[in-house]
Formats: C-alpha cells, sequence, structure tokens
C-alpha cells in the first residue's frame, strides 16, 4: 500500500497558522486591548460583550488552512462561502493572516496598530459584528442561497460551503 503523507515542514507550517488564524480570532472575539499580551492579562484588556463563537472557529480555521494548501498543490481557483452564524472572526482573521484584509481594509495594518484596529473594530460602533439580528439573518439566508446557486453554476471555480447554524 502506497500512503502518501504530508512532509513534517509543510505539517508544522499549518499548525503555526491554524494557531495564528486562531489567536486572531480569539482577539476579536475576546480582546480590547494588549493584542499582542506584551504584559499579562488585565481585566480591562477584555471586551465587556463578547460576539461570535469560539467553538466555531477552530473547525472554520482549520477548513481553511487545508483549503490553502490544496488551492496551491492543484493551483485551484475557489469560491469559499462561510455563514451565516457566528464565524465571522475565522474569516477574518484568515484573510488578515494572508494579507488580503489589508489590502481591501489599508487602515488595518500588518502591524501591532493593525492588530488592534481589527480587534477592536469587531465590536465597536461603525464595526462589524460577528452576528446578526434574526431578521437580518433570514435576509441574508435567502441572499446567500441566491448567492451560492450563482457561484455553484459559475465554472472554472470549486466551492466550498460552511455553514454554522444561528444561534
Amino acid at each position: 500500500m502506497n500512503t502518501r503523507t504530508l512532509s513534517p515542514e509543510l505539517l508544522q507550517k499549518m499548525d503555526a497558522y491554524w494557531r495564528a488564524a486562531n489567536y486572531l480570532s480569539v482577539g476579536q472575539i475576546y480582546l480590547f486591548d494588549n493584542p499582542l499580551l506584551k504584559r499579562p492579562l488585565e481585566l480591562t484588556d477584555i471586551k465587556h460583550m463578547l460576539l461570535g463563537h469560539w467553538g466555531t472557529t477552530p473547525g472554520q480555521n482549520f477548513v481553511y488552512v487545508h483549503l490553502n494548501r490544496i488551492i496551491k498543490k492543484f493551483d485551484l481557483d475557489m469560491i469559499y462561502v462561510s455563514g451565516p452564524g457566528h464565524g465571522g472572526p475565522a474569516v477574518v482573521g484568515n484573510t488578515y493572516l494572508e494579507g488580503t484584509y489589508s489590502e481591501i481594509y489599508p487602515d488595518i495594518t500588518q502591524d501591532e496598530v493593525g492588530l488592534q484596529k481589527l480587534f477592536l473594530q469587531s465590536r465597536s460602533q461603525g464595526g462589524f459584528p460577528a452576528t446578526r439580528p434574526r431578521s437580518v439573518r433570514a435576509r441574508s439566508t435567502r441572499a446567500a442561497s441566491s448567492a451560492i446557486r450563482s457561484v455553484i453554476r459559475s465554472a472554472p471555480y470549486s466551492t466550498i460551503l460552511t455553514w454554522s447554524s444561528p444561534a
């Protein structure tokens, strides 16, 4: 039997990426200040109201890191659709980590200042929430269904869909 496994070096890189994506997700959910943990955490570093669910995040980050591996290995064009649950921090964390988030939002830079802004915008007035009110979910679910049908029909893209149940 010919079994092929990933090299230890690739596994180490994927694990590091996954852990970094998990940290970025946790930071968006929980951290108000001290994004690089340069000092011990204090109560004032933690957000008063938490949005997002840690429970959906590691799984979505796991899928994302493996999709990146497959995209690179097979030179794929792929569309990743995620929602409508509480997994927003996972997608935002991954896109920040790979640099595309900062390309779209240049004020969210790839440094400590940008990281602080990233963590604060997920809860601040005018920022983006990790979840949506039920009335918006119903509309966005219908819109997502329509978008997914369009994406699936648009070859040559591979389409990956993850869905976490709204609370």
